[in-house]
This record gives C-alpha cells, sequence and structure tokens, in this order.
C-alpha cells in the first residue's frame, strides 16, 4: 500500500486528519496539468471538463449519492456550509442544536446567525456518554437544524448519523453534516443517512489539495435556499453570455457563481481514483487496524487514551495523554524528531491512513514515551 506514495524517508506520518501527503498519482496529475498550461494554455479545455466530470462521479460514489448533479465544488467545508447557513429563511426564536467541541467551521457560523434571532444550543460531548440521545433533548419545536461532524475532529468520536437522521426527519429538522473527519475512512451511504446537506474539504481523508470542497444538498432544500452569490457558472443556461434572460441550474452547480478550480480538480480526481480502486471497505477496514494497534501501544505505555475504544464509536483519530507530561512541549518535541501530527483535544492526535506502516505506529509511539520521560510536567 505505501508504494502510492514517496514520503520522506524517515517521517513518520500521522496527521491525515489535519492536512494529508498526496499519493504519487496525484503529483503526476499535478504536474502533467502545470506542464500542458505552459505549453499549450486552454487549447484542451473539454477534456479537462472530462475530469471535472469524473471527479463529480467519484464524489457521488463516495457519498451514495444519487446523481453527480447532486455534487457541487466549492472552496471549503466552511464556504460549503455558509451558503446553507445564509440561504435558510430563519425567524426569529429558531434555533440549532450542535456540539461545544466542533471545529470553527461548524459552529461559528450557526453562532452568528444570532443577529437574525437564531439560538445555538450546544452539546458538551466531553461529558455526555450517550451523545445522540442528548442531541435530540436539546431540540425543542422551535429547533430547524440539528448540525454535526460526523466524526469530531479533536478526540474522534463517531456519531450514529443513521438514529440522528431518523430523528430529525421525524420531526421535521434538517440534518447537516460536516464529513471531513469520515470521508475517505469509512464507507457514506446518503439512502441509509439522508442528511439534508453535508460538506467536506478535500485536503484530509480524501488526499487531496486545500481549497477545494464538496457541497452536497438534498434536492427538497436545494430551491429553497436563497443564493447570495451569483455569476457565469450558475446558470442554467450554460454557455449562454448574451441573453439577459437567465435562471439558477436547478442541479448542484447553481451554487458554483464562477469559474471551477480545475488545478484542485485534477489533484482530487487523481487521489479519489486510488481510494475508489482501493475500495472504501478495505479502506475502513485498514484504518481500523492501525488505530486498534495504536490503542494497543498507547495502553502498554501507560498513556491515557482519550478517543473512544468502541470500534463503532472510532474512525481514523486517535489521540492520548501522557500522565503528568505537557502536551505541548511533547507536541512539539514528536514534530522535531518527525512524528507529523497535531495537537487536539486537549492531547496528541495521531491520525494514521489505510498505506501508513504499522511500523511507523511502533517509532511513533516509542518516540512519544522517550520523549516523554525528558519532558517537564503539565
Amino acid at each position: 500500500m505505501g508504494t502510492h506514495f514517496d514520503l520522506t524517508p524517515g517521517l513518520l506520518y500521522l496527521n491525515h486528519a489535519g492536512v494529508s501527503p498526496w499519493p504519487r498519482r496525484t503529483v503526476e496529475a499535478v504536474q502533467r496539468f502545470a506542464v500542458e498550461n505552459g505549453t499549450r494554455g486552454a487549447a484542451d479545455y473539454p477534456r479537462w471538463l472530462k475530469v471535472e466530470a469524473r471527479l463529480r462521479e467519484s464524489l457521488a460514489q463516495l457519498l451514495g449519492a444519487a446523481s453527480p448533479a447532486d455534487i457541487a465544488l466549492v472552496k471549503s467545508t466552511s464556504e460549503g456550509l455558509s451558503i446553507v447557513a445564509y440561504g435558510l429563511d430563519w425567524q426569529p426564536g429558531d434555533n440549532v442544536v450542535g456540539i461545544a467541541q466542533e471545529f470553527p467551521s461548524n459552529r461559528i457560523l450557526w453562532q452568528s446567525l444570532a443577529d437574525q434571532g437564531v439560538g445555538y444550543r450546544a452539546l458538551d460531548l466531553y461529558a455526555s456518554t450517550a451523545p445522540e440521545a442528548d442531541l435530540e433533548t436539546l431540540c425543542d419545536e422551535r429547533t430547524r437544524l440539528i448540525a454535526v461532524s460526523s466524526v469530531q475532529y479533536a478526540r474522534g468520536l463517531r456519531l450514529d448519523l443513521e438514529r440522528l437522521s431518523a430523528f430529525a426527519r421525524a420531526r421535521g429538522i434538517l440534518l447537516g453534516v460536516d464529513a471531513i473527519q469520515s470521508l475517505g475512512v469509512l464507507p457514506f451511504d446518503l439512502t441509509r443517512t439522508p442528511a439534508d446537506f453535508l460538506a467536506a474539504d478535500g485536503h484530509k481523508w480524501m488526499l487531496g489539495p486545500e481549497g477545494l470542497a464538496l457541497l452536497y444538498v438534498s434536492r427538497a432544500l436545494r430551491p429553497r435556499l436563497r443564493l447570495h452569490e451569483y455569476g457565469w457558472h450558475m446558470m442554467a443556461q450554460a454557455g449562454d453570455y448574451e441573453s439577459s434572460a437567465w435562471t439558477p441550474a436547478a442541479d448542484a452547480t447553481r451554487f458554483e457563481c464562477g469559474s471551477p478550480n480545475m488545478l484542485g480538480i485534477y489533484a482530487l480526481e487523481a487521489s479519489l481514483s486510488l481510494l475508489l480502486e482501493v475500495g472504501m471497505e478495505s479502506v475502513q477496514a485498514a484504518i481500523a487496524e492501525r488505530v486498534e494497534h495504536l490503542i494497543r501501544l498507547v495502553d502498554r505505555q501507560g498513556f491515557e487514551l482519550l478517543s473512544p475504544r468502541e470500534p463503532r464509536r472510532r474512525a481514523g483519530i486517535l489521540t492520548f495523554r501522557v500522565p503528568g507530561v505537557d502536551s505541548a512541549a511533547l507536541h512539539r518535541a514528536l514534530m522535531a524528531k518527525g512524528v507529523i501530527c497535531a495537537r487536539r483535544g486537549g492531547g496528541v492526535r495521531f491520525s494514521p491512513h489505510f498505506y501508513t506502516p504499522p511500523e511507523v505506529l511502533d517509532r511513533a509511539v516509542a518516540l512519544a514515551a522517550g520523549l516523554a520521560a525528558g519532558l517537564p510536567a503539565g
């Protein structure tokens, strides 16, 4: 599996929940595209559009969406979620239910609706032993939306989206999902988990570049969203630049106001081709094995596990703390030794992907133990 990547020897890369390295085929695709731009410009633009179409098909397959036409290409998770947040027709007294420990992309935009009289009710995830039930309890007759991440970014708790989806639909509440920490880790199926909207950037587990994300909005919700960005690309009259009459496209391109990020499209299409070639079930199994291996190593060293132990609650994130050791200092020491990881959720976060060799995990945890012994108390 590691033959698909050309990481620097000695680098222990465990930050796929942050920014992933590109597969070899992605690097090559971007290099070819750059050379073509430099030598031929846009002479072959129709072929570029075929790559864009393949990307939409791959993203639809990854989600279990009914059609590639349901996929909008936006620049980030934040932009995708903001399109929905400021497209809905809010009324004073409405509320949104979410999680206090959300990444800002799926928290501050709902809080920003306060000037419209919209409340934000946040569950303390770290204090909850039954998060789905507690989220449901926060809902009332004025709840318009449950907005959650499929997998929490800091400690990696995986929510039961099927349960939340069924609860929301039975009560006429929308379900919005930030899927950036699960797409590329876990198979997703919108037929089983019919979210009303979903967004995810490509630079984490999907192994793609920053600056390109997907936005899915259900066909029922799509026409209800007020548009705030307009341009040539979102018109139903594609290619008709002279007519004064126009309407927004009925499909997801209505949320794409201008020129596509074609360089990012080439990169993400290549990265997704690897994931789909390996198969998401195989990717999920390989990541689960690596997280399980990390848990054994962490337990053996006597570290404190901050991530869930239950397999059904896990995805690709393992966060730990060394008792009595400052986690910020340990993170800095690990990075200095070439262990690429993150400081999140009160500890150090490791996030291996399907191709990560088990010996990388062994060496990273052994380094953490050795370094911790010489660090100040935290």
